[in-house]
Formats: structure tokens, C-alpha cells, sequence
């Protein structure tokens, strides 16, 4: 890590950011926008701070910190991010709770992580769009399914036609979706082909058996083109595919198993690549059929599939190689 003197926490919310210095009582509270950053700027200097020693620190709060982490990124600022999990879990047993407290604690946590703390880099345009269609996606599908569960419950408690103005206007509200749901994979698919790195990438990740456009682009947006994990094992415990031991001493000897913290969404298309895997490709099948009559459950065998698709990923991306299908050229 680059040496810095400075560590600044940052408490992210909608409208205003809290800023806080580790080891001193220095504060301050700006809004969160332009006008804000050049206030920001002026503080420093009146504390004597050159941003080249400054290492800024702030929470991942699902987009609040995304006009931050694009002015980090144009005064050539260096910032870490972290989950907000791990800085509280980090601090033990407090007391009280507030805005400049919490920026304080994000401070004295980025000083404390000084000698492991990486610089992080500002996402790209397309990778944000990505991901912000992939949202709309899945609200449209929620939205989807909704209206169709209304209309067949109703037409399971009550003899309702079809052309019924009730159940009419449920299967209109579901049509919308699912044409809306086609125009944002249509819109998704306009934003990889503005990026030939990541158009690549997806063309290598679809050539992977049971990994489709969805599973990629997942992958694509998450790993930020695969650079914000190093390798498979880091993003499948990001995915909550990783078992981990549970044992202590002699009193404790629970079987390896994956932590509930983990990106559930991802998790639930790995699963259905799994499948698919399993359905069409003859070497997961027979994987599949071999686990299971050594006595492994259902669910871990889909499991530890999830997790060799999540290498397979990661090996074609590092290789630049498409996936090539050993066991099928050697049948």
C-alpha cells in the first residue's frame, strides 16, 4: 500500500456525507454533490491536507456513494470501500449511534486496516448502466409473476372467464411486464456492445455450458468485469457458494457449510445454471448421479456445481480462451 497520513472516514447518505478524521476531533458534514466536494476540498486545505496523502474511506450503500467514488476518481484520490457488515462487526460492543459518530468509526477502522487496505477504482459507465438494468429486470419479473399468481388464484376460488375485466386487466399488467422485461434485455445487450471488453467477456462466459446471458451478465456486473475479485473462490464466498469448517476444540464438529451472508440473487441464478448444467451437459449429469450415490445431498452436489461453473468462469476469462469441452471431445 501506498504510505498515506491521512485517513478519512465518510459516513455516505442520500443528501449529505459526514467526514471524519482518524486520530483527531476534525469534522464535517457537506452535501452530497458538487457543491459539497468543493466544500470538502476547502476543509482540507485548512487543515493542511494534500489529497495525494489522503486515503479515503466509505461503505458500499448500494449507489449513495457513486458521485464520491466518481469525484475520488477525477482528483485522483485513493479510496477503499468496504461492507458496512464488516466495519460493524469489526468495532465489538458500542454505544450510541449517529451520523459524524459512525464516520468517526469508519476513520479509526480504514487507520486500523492501513497495511491491507487496496485502492479501489471507479466503476465504469457501462457496468453501472448493466447493473441498473439487471435491477429493472428483476423488478419487472417480480411485477410479472405478481399479476399472475392474482389471476390464477382468483380464477382457482371463483369461476371467472377469462375475458373477466378482473382478470383481464391482471393479464394485461403481466403482458407489460413480461414486453418490458424483453425491452431491458434488449437495452442490457445495446450496452455491452458500447465496451469490446466486456462483449468479450460475455461471449466467453456463454460458451460455457449452463452459464446464459443472465448468469454472465451477473457475473460481468458483480465482478466488475472481473476485476473487483481476484479469483473464483473470493466471488463464490461473495456468492455464498464457499463452505467454510464449523468446528471448535472437541465440543464443536459441524459439518463444512456456506454462510448465509452472501449475494442471494447471484446465488439463485448459479442455481439455475446448475440445473441446466446438469440437464445438458452429459459431464455434470454423470457428476451429478456419481455424488449422489456416495451418499451426498441433493442440495450440496447442485451446490459444489454452482461452484466449479463460478472456476470455469473465471478460468476462460483469465485464459481468454473459450470453453472447450474436454469430456464431450473425448466421447
Amino acid at each position: 500500500m501506498q504510505r498515506k497520513e491521512f485517513f478519512i472516514g465518510i459516513d455516505v447518505s442520500k443528501e449529505t456525507l459526514d467526514v471524519s478524521v482518524s486520530g483527531t476531533k476534525s469534522h464535517i458534514r457537506i452535501t452530497n454533490g458538487s457543491s459539497g466536494f468543493k466544500q470538502l476540498l476547502t476543509w482540507l486545505q485548512s487543515l493542511n491536507m494534500e489529497l495525494s496523502a489522503c486515503w479515503f474511506v466509505f461503505e458500499y450503500t448500494g449507489g449513495y456513494e457513486y458521485k464520491l467514488v466518481q469525484f475520488c476518481s477525477t482528483k485522483e484520490i485513493a479510496f477503499t470501500r468496504f461492507a458496512g457488515l464488516e466495519i460493524k462487526r469489526s468495532l465489538g460492543i458500542q454505544r450510541g449511534k449517529n451520523d459524524k459518530i459512525d464516520s468517526k468509526r469508519i476513520a479509526d477502522y480504514g487507520y486500523e486496516k492501513r497495511e491491507k487496505l487496496s485502492h479501489h477504482s471507479a466503476e465504469s459507465a457501462v457496468i453501472i448502466r448493466i447493473k441498473q438494468f439487471l435491477t429493472q429486470r428483476s423488478g419487472f419479473i417480480k411485477e410479472r409473476k405478481a399479476n399472475e399468481h392474482r389471476m390464477k388464484e382468483l380464477m382457482a376460488m371463483m369461476d371467472f372467464d377469462k375475458a373477466d375485466p378482473l382478470i383481464d386487466s391482471y393479464h394485461i399488467a403481466a403482458e407489460f411486464a413480461r414486453k418490458m422485461t424483453a425491452k431491458t434485455e434488449e437495452y442490457i445487450m445495446q450496452e455491452i456492445n458500447k465496451d469490446e471488453q466486456i462483449k468479450s467477456t460475455f461471449q466467453l462466459l456463454t460458451s460455457i455450458p449452463g452459464i446464459g446471458p443472465v448468469n454472465a451478465l451477473m457475473a460481468i456486473a458483480y465482478t466488475e468485469n472481473f476485476k473487483r475479485f481476484t479469483n473464483g473462490r473470493k466471488f463464490g464466498s461473495y456468492c455464498g457458494v464457499v463452505p467454510f469448517d464449523h468446528s471448535s476444540g472437541k465440543s464443536i464438529r459441524g459439518k463444512s457449510r456456506v454462510n448465509h451472508m452472501a449475494n442471494k440473487e447471484i446465488k439463485a441464478t448459479l442455481s439455475m445454471a446448475a440445473r441446466a448444467a446438469m440437464a445438458y451437459n452429459p459431464e455434470m449429469k454423470l457428476y451429478y448421479q456419481r455424488r449422489k450415490e456416495m451418499g451426498k445431498h441433493p442440495m450440496s452436489i447442485i451446490n459444489e456445481i454452482r461452484f466449479k461453473l463460478i472456476l470455469r468462469m473465471f478460468a476462460v476469462v483469465k485464459k481468454q480462451k473459450v470453453y472447450v469441452d474436454n469430456y464431450k471431445n473425448a466421447a
